[in-house]
């Protein structure tokens, strides 16, 4: 396993042959609360794993026992000038969408808090695990402010727009086995093995064609909101991008053969 640091609350760990990358929050003195320092390092981190064609599933994980992520930094943001928070916006929609556009597969390992913020870097994942600890929310709203992470529109496109509007509005935080039941969380499972689970996932889908990874992570995100008709279209298109690459033609001849296949990655 590799470690390389972005800034000082960022790990990007690489697990065995370097096809599981995985996401590390580390500001555990902060529960993880994104401050615009920390937002610049997840943002940087996503744009160095998203050109990483070694990469083909990133595990977002965090470092502090109770909490996944408890949101903004709202310590630094009560210190902000008008000004300074025009500018600063930028900077933390930077670590949400880096998140949300990275073109591999991504799992969330959730326990204890994921709220506001923390619940929206999940939320921009492909799949969210969550332990028995986990309590989710959006409660921007009793801040007097609104989820600004990727929220209004992610939450609805998980849990239909009446149950994300309950959610949003109420600001309730949900606790795992309802989180689950909700489908705010995709996977739940026994207390401390979130880590555990999301990495084991991770390597299952490592195992898999790069090139049809990113392809139909591609389709499915394009296709999200179309009508059936114009989806199918970015499903063939997609289609079209790996039916003629060595991904392909490999994995073909591998089922064949009754052997593992050796991705060529093109």
């Amino acid at each position: 396993m590799s470690e390389e640091r972005f800034g000082e609350f960022v790990l990007v760990r690489r697990h065995g042959d370097g096809h599981v990358a995985e996401l590390v929050l580390d500001r555990p003195k902060a529960m993880n609360a994104v401050s615009s320092e920390m937002a610049r390092s997840i943002g940087a981190a996503c744009t160095a794993l998203g050109e990483d064609r070694d990469v083909r599933v990133v595990v977002l994980t965090s470092t502090h026992e109770r909490a996944f992520c408890v949101g903004a930094d709202l310590k630094e943001r009560n210190s902000f000038s008008d000004a300074e928070l025009v500018r600063q916006r930028p900077v933390a929609r930077g670590a949400y969408t880096g998140v949300l556009e990275l073109p591999v597969p991504t799992v969330a390992a959730v326990h204890g808090f994921a709220l506001g913020g923390g619940f929206e870097l999940a939320l921009a994942c492909d799949v969210i695990v969550a332990d028995r600890t986990a309590v989710v929310g959006l409660p921007e709203v009793s801040v007097g402010v609104i989820p600004g992470g990727g929220g209004t529109q992610l939450l609805p496109r998980r849990v239909g727009a009446g149950r994300a509007a309950e959610l949003i509005f109420s600001a309730r935080r949900v606790e795992a086995a309802e989180a689950r039941e909700l489908g705010l969380v995709d996977v739940l499972v026994d207390e401390g093995r979130d880590r555990e689970e999301a990495l084991a996932l991770g390597e299952r889908i490592g195992a898999n064609s790069p090139v049809g990874l990113r392809a139909a992570k591609r389709a499915l995100r394009l296709g999200q909101g179309l009508d059936l008709r114009a989806g199918l279209e970015v499903e063939d298109a997609a289609w079209r991008a790996v039916a003629f690459s060595g991904d392909r033609a490999e994995g073909v001849a591998a089922f064949n053969e009754k052997r593992k296949p050796q991705w060529p990655g093109e």
